[in-house]
């Protein structure tokens, strides 16, 4: 099915490519159509190792499954369109739920798979990304912004020793942290001694100060901390964040960009660098 301006999508949150945020460039590793083998392909192939994947406009997830050809997969509809992505690594929406333009709804896997149906008829998605980025440029030029709406980060609201560097491990944390939970509660990941001790310690001293049940508990402060509590909360956040990075680097050998030589073997030397 050839693309038209009658088809062009509409969402009141704006646009998005299905991914952002890497600088190289995404090679094309299979087009869209008949292939020299005598097969059909009937999405376009990238080579898109673990990249946040993003909803490209207002959308629902209508499926997310497993088969042979695509591994697992997830499809979110945009009004007339539905868009597939194919071999990814982690859904992180799950089925029914809402989104909008620049939600994380997936991580991809060694390489990514994109198919799209407008009114159940395969539309080639390199048209459809063209008409997602004129789309953009147009949001751009109209609202006077960059046409790419606000991301969805993980919050970090805490002062931390690693704001210089939150940008990056956002991006990491969106990418990894995910396995990393599934890793530690599998026993795959070990925490270091000195960390769990670490928390064991400023625990014991936050409830010595009385730091909890300050205020009214709520859903999102279910231990009622005050700020009063902020130091000690900082803490805490310091650690976890100082343990996925290890983690990152004892599982994955990926080290912030700002880590020089020294300070990387250090960590693949120390005595955390404990994994089989």
């Amino acid at each position: 099915m050839e693309y038209t301006q009658e088809m062009n999508l509409m969402s009141e949150s704006g646009y998005s490519m299905p991914f952002t945020g890497k600088n190289e460039e995404v090679k094309l590793t299979k087009a869209y159509g008949q292939q020299e083998d005598g097969t059909f392909n009937h999405g376009i192939d990238l080579a898109a190792e673990r990249y946040v994947l993003r909803a490209v406009a207002d959308g629902i997830v209508t499926a997310i499954g497993s088969n042979k050809e695509y591994g697992l997969y997830q499809t979110t509809k945009y009004g007339s369109y539905e868009v597939t992505y194919g071999h990814i690594h982690n859904a992180l929406v799950n089925f029914g739920k809402r989104v909008k333009a620049g939600s994380i709804v997936a991580i991809s896997g060694r390489s990514l798979h994109i198919e799209v149906k407008y009114d159940g008829n395969e539309v080639n998605p390199i048209d459809f990304l063209t008409m997602l980025f004129g789309n953009m440029r147009m949001s751009e030029a109209t609202n006077g912004g960059n046409g790419i709406p606000e991301f969805d980060t993980l919050e970090m609201d805490i002062p931390t020793g690693y704001d210089d560097d939150r940008e990056e491990i956002d991006e990491l944390m969106s990418r990894f942290y995910t396995d990393y939970l599934t890793e530690v509660a599998k026993g795959i990941y070990r925490v270091p001694d000195h960390t769990e001790q670490s928390l064991r310690n400023i625990f014991s001293l936050a409830s010595v100060r009385n730091c909890f049940f300050e205020t009214i508990p709520s859903m999102a402060n279910p231990l009622g901390v005050a700020e009063s509590s902020l130091p000690l909360a900082a803490k805490v956040q310091d650690l976890l964040i100082a343990d996925f990075l290890n983690y990152l680097a004892l599982r994955h050998s990926i080290f912030l960009s700002t880590m020089d030589a020294v300070s990387k073997k250090k960590v693949m030397t120390g005595p955390s660098h404990q994994q089989e």
